[in-house]
């Protein structure tokens, strides 16, 4: 006897609230890169497709500052543009440096010890840089063939300075590999300049696009090195000789790409090159320092030290007596805003506020300063606006 299958529950079209991005990713996405993802679907081999895909890696060139033959995007989120990294250039047994100062630097050494390779930790405070010094002596005492650093640690909002590592994991024989996550359009990231071998980002930070695609740039050293490797990556799906072969003149099918969010990716790259990458940055810069000089104006305290704070990501410590849970629920359910938690160590010692790509404006500047002025009032906090404060570093300012 057929068994009758159930009826399936009846759904009503899902509706998203227009939320307001203020935490470490997804930034807010402007309507052209919207607009972008409605375009009609082509067949991921389509000769419009492919073109669409030159323009891609043209603007990811600009981008990442780097003429690097092998430069595209990796279909998966910013995750699967570390583990390419990693898996194509390390290989069992190998040594690599790992710098870790946060939860992504945590990841970085997870993925390597995974691969089979032998990490060897270069360790500082979460909220700290890492310290020049312990890298260049790790690289003295092993044959490392990798050193890998995270430039924007988004887990606590620090900023690493990149000057001299390149040329000093060449000096010895290792190539450099950075996690731009969150500084790839926030920051300079300069990959030819900084002699940076392998780096990686995601769309839906600086770039403003949604989450699902994470650019990747591997510099001809790089090439050269995977070329050689003893045994074959261990990753069919990220092994980047394979999928160049499709970005590449071959055009030969590795996988069905995302059409439609690589049409996002490339209208963010668009609006970023349109608006120009100087710009940007010093766009990005000012409104980190509104915020801040806001926040503090209330009685806040960043969490990290001036000069090694991130323009995109600021952490602000919790004060003593304040829910950060309770705040968080609040801001969603009261202003519609979103902003982030702390992760690790940092976890209820911090909250994680995003100004990033399209959501970094004046505008949400002082949006988020009366909110969490607001916010401080209902636990109990009473505190001065911050909005005065951020409005004396616009009119300063430049050109403003």
């Amino acid at each position: 006897m057929v068994e009758t299958l159930k009826r399936a529950p009846a759904y009503k079209p899902f509706q998203a609230p227009e939320r307001k991005l203020f935490g470490p990713g997804p930034s807010p996405v402007d309507s052209r890169v919207l607009q972008a993802m409605t375009t009609p679907v082509l067949g991921h081999l389509d000769p419009l497709f492919l073109a669409c895909m030159d323009d891609i890696k043209d603007l990811l060139r600009y981008t990442f500052e780097t003429d690097n033959r092998m430069t595209l995007p990796i279909s998966g989120t910013g995750s699967a543009g570390m583990e390419s990294c990693v898996v194509n250039l390390v290989e069992p047994g190998d040594e690599a440096i790992i710098c870790i100062n946060g939860f992504f630097g945590e990841r970085l050494h997870e993925m390597t010890e995974r691969s089979g390779a032998k990490p060897i930790p270069v360790r500082s405070e979460w909220g700290s840089p890492i310290d020049k010094n312990r890298v260049e002596d790790a690289l003295k005492s092993h044959n490392a063939k990798v050193l890998a650093v995270v430039q924007a640690e988004t887990s606590t909002g620090v900023l690493q300075d990149l000057t001299g590592l390149g040329e000093m994991a060449h000096r010895y024989g290792a190539l450099l590999i950075l996690d731009a996550v969150t500084a790839l359009g926030t920051h300079p990231v300069s990959v030819d300049a900084n002699q940076i071998d392998a780096c990686y980002s995601c769309s839906q930070k600086g770039i403003g696009a949604p989450p699902g695609l994470a650019p990747v740039t591997f510099s001809e050293r790089a090439v050269d090195h995977i070329r050689r490797r003893r045994t074959r990556v261990q990753s069919w799906y990220l092994d980047v000789t394979t999928i160049e072969k499709y970005w590449g003149s071959d055009r030969a099918y590795h996988h069905t790409a995302p059409i439609s969010m690589n049409y996002a990716l490339r209208e963010g790259l668009r609006l970023l090159a349109e608006e120009g990458l100087e710009p940007r940055w010093a766009r990005h810069e000012l409104n980190h320092k509104a915020f801040v000089a806001g926040a503090e104006a209330m009685g806040l305290r960043m969490a990290v030290a001036p000069g090694s704070r991130l323009w995109s990501l600021n952490a602000v410590s919790v004060p003593e007596g304040v829910d950060d849970a309770r705040v968080r629920a609040g801001l969603l359910e009261d202003s519609n805003i979103e902003i982030g938690s702390g992760l690790g160590p940092f976890k209820g010692r911090v909250w994680r506020i995003g100004l990033m790509g399209f959501g970094s404006t004046r505008e949400n500047v002082l949006l988020i300063l009366e909110a969490l002025r607001s916010a401080m009032e209902a636990e109990g906090k009473v505190c001065p606006s911050g909005i005065e404060a951020a409005e004396r570093v616009y009119a300063t300012a430049p050109n403003h």
